[in-house]
């Protein structure tokens, strides 16, 4: 499948549809500025590739931590693992219900897909522990010097923002041009991500994929 050119299209950037994901597909979708987000609800329920304008965009050096995160993390909250169980993590970001969502676009046959980006070292996730247990994380792809956020949830404060926290540790130390928000959110708003005209998100994206770099060990990240 090839992709209509992102710079072609409108603010909403609605470029495609497909009948499946695939790893493949997914890889040159992240490369090209594109990214899956949600089926059509009506018959034949294919996939709906997007890439809008303008693209919400965290940039490391302008991360907000609030008074509540910075307590969370003086306190040691929570124990933060980089990927101990990726897979728990997207199930988790597809059933936790969100108050501005109505339904999850986080399908069975996504899940699957991204598992296996994870199993080819591209996807990753950060995820934070209480007592053992799973009470927060994030997910998203690493490719050349950046991250594309997918999703994140939390079962009690502070816990997927103390991911966060980390993923922003982890792309100062190694130098990331900025983490992918894909769409506005009050959320990440709050946190410093900002919105970028998708023309120079394209251009700023082009040169991020080109830097030769050695690539993350993320398990040693932990």
């Amino acid at each position: 499948m090839s992709f209509p050119d992102p710079r072609e299209s409108d603010a909403q950037g609605f470029l495609a549809v497909s009948k499946t994901l695939g790893t493949e597909r997914l890889i040159q979708a992240y490369r090209n500025g594109i990214f899956p987000w949600m089926k059509m609800d009506f018959d034949p329920h294919f996939w709906c590739w997007f890439s809008p304008d303008p693209r919400m965009l965290l940039f490391p050096e302008e991360f907000k931590v609030s008074r509540s995160l910075n307590k969370a993390i003086r306190e040691n909250r929570f124990e933060i693992k980089v990927d101990h169980d990726f897979r728990s993590t997207i199930e988790y970001c597809s059933s936790v219900k969100r108050t501005h969502e109505e339904s999850s676009w986080i399908e069975s046959d996504m899940i699957e897909d991204y598992v296996r980006l994870h199993e080819r070292g591209i996807a990753h996730s950060i995820e934070a522990y209480q007592d053992g247990e799973l009470k927060g994380g994030l997910y998203g792809l690493s490719m050349g010097s950046l991250f594309f956020g997918e999703s994140m949830f939390h079962l009690v404060p502070e816990a997927s923002k103390t991911c966060t926290a980390k993923l922003v540790e982890i792309a100062k130390r190694h130098g990331f041009d900025f983490i992918d928000c894909q769409v506005h959110n009050p959320h990440l708003e709050s946190m410093g991500a900002r919105e970028v005209e998708r023309a120079r998100f394209l251009d700023r994206l082009k040169a991020g994929l080109a830097v030769d770099r050695q690539p993350v060990d993320w398990k040693k990240e932990t």
